[in-house]
């Protein structure tokens, strides 16, 4: 699986794990070049808090494009150290 934006691949792995029609690659994937500073974050009621990243690709900023759960509660473990990418990015 690969995870592209505008022609640029941010993360690429055969080790993904599909929860809610979301492919969450291991955080070791994502290119850490592209990543910035997202102070962004929501909550889940099964999965918990989330927190994000922006991309800066190029010089464009795709705000919130990255998401990871950093202390997902017990029945979320699945997504631990792993990512997940919004819409604005094509996982394929």
């Amino acid at each position: 699986m690969k995870a592209i934006w505008n022609n640029t691949v941010i993360a690429e792995s055969d080790d993904t794990v599909l929860v809610e029609g979301n492919h969450y690659f291991p955080a070791s994937a994502l290119k850490r070049e592209f990543i910035t500073f997202s102070n962004h974050k929501t909550s889940c009621a099964w999965k918990g808090q989330a927190s994000y990243y922006s991309l800066l690709i190029n010089g464009e900023l795709v705000t919130d494009a990255v998401w990871y759960y950093p202390d997902p509660k017990p029945e979320a473990a699945m997504v631990r150290d792993r990512v997940a990418f919004a819409n604005s990015v094509k996982v394929a």
